[in-house]
């Protein structure tokens, strides 16, 4: 497959992470700058299904008409493994924030019931069987990988070592071959989005 080329991002897919949703500080911030600013980029950022398999079969869906040429996902935590994995489907610029490497061995203590980060009157169940999918995107990267060889034309990441959830050791091994900011600091919110958000949008060419 070849690698997605350098030109204008018209449509915009961002993916937000575990327990998250369209209401995260990074998907607000990326959606209010792009309608502010690029009106004529088409956005979506859908509520993903504790499901990882009918999540990314909702996104493969969403994403079915879309031109691959001009096409670009954005992803935290979560997110940003589900992007990397999709990038890998379909060719494409992908931005990782603080990626999720190894979310099978990572997210199998949470099984249960789960409250949502921005509403915790909204539960959900993560079952055992979420945790198996996620396994099989894993092995689906470590498959595709090799095949694909990332660029910093195609990737680029935001890394910061001061991630409490994450080891960003592993986030930057994930993100190799891409271009890759380690931040120094931050958090894994990466509160100080705002210092960074125009080198993304350089990156997608807006």
């Amino acid at each position: 497959m070849s690698t997605p080329t350098a030109t204008r991002t018209t449509h915009l897919l961002y993916l937000h992470g575990f327990r998250s949703s369209p209401h995260s500080m990074k998907a607000r911030q990326v959606a209010a700058r792009v309608q502010a600013q690029h009106p004529g980029v088409t956005w979506w950022c859908p509520q993903l299904p504790p499901s990882p398999r009918e999540a990314m079969a909702l996104v493969m869906e969403g994403i079915r008409a879309w031109p691959r040429e001009s096409l670009a996902v954005a992803g935290s935590s979560l997110g940003g493994f589900y992007a990397r994995w999709l990038a890998l489907q379909i060719p494409c610029r992908a931005v990782l924030l603080n990626p999720a490497v190894f979310p099978a061995r990572d997210l199998a203590k949470y099984i249960g019931e789960q409250t949502a980060w921005h509403d915790p009157q909204e539960r959900f169940f993560f079952e055992p069987a979420f945790v198996d999918e996620l396994r099989t995107l894993q092995d689906d990267i470590a498959r595709l990988t090799p095949r694909q060889p990332a660029t910093p034309e195609s990737r680029f990441a935001i890394v910061a070592k001061g991630d409490e959830v994450l080891d960003w050791r592993e986030m930057q091994a994930f993100c190799a071959g891409g271009e890759i900011r380690l931040l120094p600091g931050s958090d894994h919110a990466i509160s100080d989005f705002d210092q960074h958000i125009d080198a993304v949008f350089a990156f997608l060419g807006l």
